[in-house]
């Protein structure tokens, strides 16, 4: 299935325009002509059939004729916090895995020991459409604005909070603690890890230190893990 995003549609609207770059793409790319039906997700679980009623590479239309909800087909919500590598290609590697998987929300973090401040969520947010048209998922990963470490380990959170860090001290197994169905967000550092004082910090404000295992993970590596951890406890 060629699945399409538009992030505009609601269960009220009756036909879709599609702009100049995507209309190219569906008539010239896919060949689509008038009274194909098209696959169209707003990313907020909803599935929409549209049948095209104007077929140009210019401007393609098309009518709703269809709207169907979807489940989301993992029953826990999962929020990796993760500072943003050096390499932009490994961060955004990890959003495209992660997105494939199943993540609810994603917020990029500046550590002391950060090699990278600047973000371009532009790119970042087209990934992570991307991945969630080509795995066939019907909700979008919320993307939030960077933020800095301090600042975003003193909001209110809900649910489990965790921090995986480098350093050696008595640190739980993550396959241990996350429980099924539950809401759970974990902190994941730059390539140099968290700061002595970064740790303490959030280990005062209740963040449990978890392990992810032996090896030394890089900060991607490691954020995909616990991704797929979450995911195959609540398989």
């Amino acid at each position: 299935m060629q699945l399409f995003y538009n992030s505009e549609l609601s269960k009220e609207t009756k036909q879709i325009t599609f702009d100049k770059i995507e209309s190219k793409h569906i008539v010239r790319v896919l060949r689509k002509k008038e009274g194909d039906v098209l696959k169209i997700t707003n990313g907020k679980g909803f599935l929409f059939d549209a049948e095209i009623s104007f077929a140009n590479d210019k401007r393609c239309a098309a009518v709703i004729i269809n709207v169907e909800e979807k489940q989301k087909p993992w029953n826990y919500y999962l929020h990796i916090a993760i500072a943003p590598t050096k390499n932009n290609d490994r961060i955004e590697w990890f959003l495209e895995k992660a997105t494939e998987i199943g993540i609810d929300e994603i917020t990029p973090i500046i550590c002391s020991n950060s090699e990278r401040r600047i973000v371009k969520l532009e790119r970042f947010e087209k990934i992570i459409q991307s991945a969630m048209k080509q795995s066939l998922k019907f909700t979008l990963p919320k993307l939030n604005q960077p933020i800095k470490f301090n600042e975003f380990i003193n909001q209110d959170f809900e649910g489990k909070i965790c921090i995986a860090h480098c350093e050696k001290q008595e640190k739980t197994l993550l396959q241990s603690i996350v429980n099924p169905s539950e809401k759970i967000t974990i902190l994941i550092g730059p390539e140099g890890d968290f700061s002595s004082e970064e740790i303490k910090k959030a280990l005062g404000k209740n963040f449990i230190p978890i392990s992810l295992g032996e090896s030394r993970l890089r900060t991607e590596t490691a954020a995909l893990v616990a991704v797929n951890i979450v995911s195959f406890i609540n398989q």
